[in-house]
């Protein structure tokens, strides 16, 4: 004979408490979803998990490009005093690339780190499944990055005053070890940053709250826009900025190679911790249930 004393999820001041408690629980629903699709598209149908994943790339890349003729159009004008006005808009218009990348359905690395941290959390995934998925999903990035890199060597995309820009942004991007420890650290807590910003976008994109596609995008808009802005720093960008400036001319591959190590370190900790761990832990009812249950039995 059962407990009629027990809650259950017909409680309404249960339930009740649960909506005002754990307000992240559809969020938490949603990521749990995907989780599932990723890690079965990643297992069954790698071939199509990857092209996925390749779009990102490639959305990224071309977005990336659009960034650095918008920055050189205004540069040209005038002394470059118009060089700050270029970098806003140009930051806006890549925070479409986030847009696109999620109405397309691609594959983007930084939003899959907080999507297998939650499925760690709630024990819905191993650290083998989730380790597939975000190598495949890098290496499908770093695929449309390479192809995007290509089409940039076998034209005259980066021989004009944009290819001058995005040589600036590669310098920018290695002289952070010229510093020396500090550089590393400074490089390191963008990194941070820029996948906190990422993923607190999709934290408002799934958690159910917004309805309508329009303020969808401004929010992903805005997210890229801080990071690209202020000058934090992305692991698949950057791996793709490199791409480009390596088959277009020189690059010190060591660097380039310790700079992406470090952004996808503090990128991990940014999305997958900040937003991933805290937004599980935060609105895990579980103990919550039992204490409810232990009080009323």
């Amino acid at each position: 004979m059962s407990d009629q004393s027990a809650p259950s999820d017909q409680d309404p001041d249960l339930e009740r408490d649960k909506r005002e408690l754990f307000p992240g629980k559809y969020f938490i629903s949603t990521v749990l979803n995907a989780l599932e699709t990723k890690t079965r598209m990643s297992g069954g149908l790698a071939r199509v998990y990857l092209m996925r994943a390749a779009m990102a790339g490639i959305i990224i890349g071309l977005m990336y490009l659009v960034y650095f003729a918008i920055v050189a159009a205004f540069v040209a004008v005038g002394d470059g005093e118009l060089k700050t006005l270029g970098q806003i808009l140009g930051s806006l218009v890549f925070g479409f690339a986030l847009v696109f990348i999620y109405y397309s359905k691609s594959e983007l690395l930084t939003s899959n780190m907080m999507i297998v941290s939650i499925g760690a959390y709630y024990r819905k995934t191993t650290p083998l499944r989730s380790l597939r998925i975000l190598a495949m999903c890098y290496g499908g990035n770093l695929l449309g990055g390479l192809l995007v890199a290509i089409m940039v060597a076998l034209s005259t995309l980066g021989s004009d005053a944009m290819g001058e820009q995005l040589e600036g942004a590669v310098e920018h991007k290695l002289e952070y070890f010229d510093h020396g420890l500090f550089g590393m650290s400074d490089l390191f807590m963008r990194a941070i940053l820029c996948n906190f910003m990422i993923n607190l976008a999709m934290l408002l994109v799934y958690n159910g709250l917004i309805k309508d596609d329009l303020t969808k995008s401004m929010a992903m808009i805005m997210s890229v826009f801080v990071f690209a802005f202020v000058g934090f720093e992305h692991s698949v960008a950057n791996s793709i900025v490199f791409l480009i400036a390596g088959l277009h001319g020189t690059l010190d591959v060591g660097l380039a190679l310790a700079n992406v190590g470090i952004v996808l370190v503090g990128n991990f900790i940014g999305g997958g911790l900040l937003i991933g761990l805290y937004y599980a832990y935060a609105n895990d009812d579980r103990k919550f249930l039992r204490k409810r249950g232990a009080k009323t039995a």
